[in-house]
């Protein structure tokens, strides 16, 4: 695979690109026009974007498919330069207002869940994504080239805000590097410009990297899949808690630096009977009193052949009342895509499933006239 441009901070494509000017303009045409091929890049001259492209390529991913839900919800499917797919979000978290006088008084809001790895090492029992196993971490520039893509796709201006959460395929912590660097490609002020404040890295709890993280000071907010609240059932849903128990997250979890206004999210996958009722709800309140945190109940999406089912409406008001009178501050995720394959992992499945049956077919046609 050719690594990309979008691999490269502003400073490090200067020291490509020569001279140095048309590297800016480049990263221009990157973040500020969505470039997605050398072709339409027009002041750049034609010989130094032939040496150019012999060597990198413009966006190292192209959308092959895509879900569009009711709600405004927009799930892309990827293919990689290796043929191996990856997938994305495009969430609308608030309408677009306006006044009497038909102004417009706020924008609508956009978040961005993107992925991090082709599959998942961690293997949580209630993921679509886990069932395909691990094939390999995503470089910077396919982190980045998700955003840049779904940006272009949706006519979204560079200049206009947007949040980053890395909650897609993958465990964002063990493609710490990487992700880093993606981090930081995205805060550049040539380019998106997008702050470590409007950046949130979802983790199922890797307390060595959450260290390591935190260490890099990048000024992102973190998200804890804690989804249980003793050892036993947190085994049994992430079966990596052996390995980093509740304890050692919680401690990792106060060390990390985080801006003294905001709160820690704790990402809460409600299961009906499994971790639903107000007895799990009484010691998530204890496990959480030292810290200053916020709890975000997630109702289960079922996907087919999961074991898991969906909670009760009543359960989760119930299960999230209890917080709140309990000092924890509390709310309940509206689940977003519902209608279309809302389950992360659940369009590459598709996809995978699609082109299996036609290779079946094309076998069977291809014995039928031997």
């Amino acid at each position: 695979m050719k690594p990309s441009l979008l691999d490269f901070k502003l400073k490090e494509l200067q020291e490509i690109v020569k001279p140095s000017f048309r590297a800016k303009q480049i990263y221009g045409w990157l973040y500020h026009n969505y470039a997605q091929n050398f072709d339409e890049m027009k002041n750049i001259p034609k010989a130094l974007k032939d040496e150019l492209s012999e060597k990198f390529v413009v966006n190292p991913l192209k959308i092959v498919k895509k879900e569009i839900s009711s709600d405004g919800t927009i799930k892309y499917l990827f293919e990689l330069q290796d043929g191996k797919t990856i997938e994305a979000v495009w969430l609308k978290m608030k309408e677009t207002l306006t006044d009497e006088a038909g102004e417009v008084t706020q924008e609508a809001k956009y978040t961005i869940c993107v992925s991090t790895q082709v599959g998942c090492k961690v293997g949580c029992a209630f993921c679509l994504t886990a069932k395909g196993g691990f094939t390999r971490d995503l470089t910077a520039g396919e982190i980045v080239g998700q955003v840049v893509a779904l940006k272009r796709d949706n006519e979204h201006k560079h200049n206009r805000m947007i949040n980053i959460v890395y909650m897609g395929m993958g465990e964002p912590l063990d493609n710490l590097d990487n992700l880093a660097r993606a981090i930081e490609i995205f805060k550049e002020e040539e380019g998106l410009c997008i702050s470590g404040k409007r950046q949130t890295v979802s983790t199922s709890g890797l307390s060595s990297k959450i260290d390591k993280l935190g260490e890099m000071d990048l000024g992102v907010h973190i998200a804890i899949s804690l989804h249980a609240v003793d050892d036993e059932l947190r085994t049994e849903l992430i079966p990596m808690n052996k390995a980093y128990n509740i304890s050692s997250i919680i401690e990792a979890v106060k060390r990390f630096p985080i801006d003294t206004r905001k709160r820690v999210m704790f990402e809460y996958l409600v299961i009906k009977n499994k971790n639903d009722d107000i007895a799990s709800a009484k010691k998530l309140v204890k496990l959480l009193s030292d810290i200053k945190a916020k709890v975000n109940l997630i109702y289960f999406n079922p996907y087919p052949g999961t074991e898991y089912e969906r909670p009760s409406k009543s359960d989760m008001i119930a299960f999230q009342e209890y917080l709140l009178n309990h000092g924890l501050l509390c709310t309940i995720r509206d689940s977003k895509g519902i209608d279309i394959s809302a389950a992360c992992g659940q369009l590459k499945e598709q996809d995978e499933f699609g082109k299996a049956k036609e290779r079946d077919n094309l076998d069977k046609k291809t014995e039928s006239e031997l």
